[in-house]
């Protein structure tokens, strides 16, 4: 397997393609839509919502967590999910100046 070089990218550039790859599944979307409505959740809950094994659930937690747009408080046994407000905020500002910085000029294919 090769390098993938991303220290040759800048800081900006590596975080935004670590949001991209955390949301590019649809149930870690699901997941995120969920904790986003319930404002929090245990894990329990979220296997209750979604037509997903605990352990895929719990993978899919993991990925999210990593990259930062949750996290996870013991409570007992238990892990209790929520958005992390401070990434979260960081991840929209990066990802809309992304977005933002497309202008369609009429001039491409």
């Amino acid at each position: 397997m090769g390098a993938t070089k991303t220290e040759e990218f800048t800081v900006k550039d590596n975080k935004i393609a670590k949001y991209a790859k955390a949301l590019a599944h649809p149930a870690r979307i699901a997941i995120l839509q969920l904790l986003i409505k319930k404002q929090a959740c245990i894990c329990g809950d979220i296997v209750d919502e979604l037509p997903l094994s605990q352990s895929t659930v719990s993978q899919h937690l993991k990925e999210l967590k990593e990259a930062g747009l949750i996290k996870g408080d013991i409570e007992g046994t238990k892990v209790c999910y929520c958005i992390d407000e401070k990434e979260w905020k960081i991840a929209k500002e990066y990802m809309d100046s992304f977005f933002v910085s497309y202008t369609n000029k009429g001039k491409c294919c």
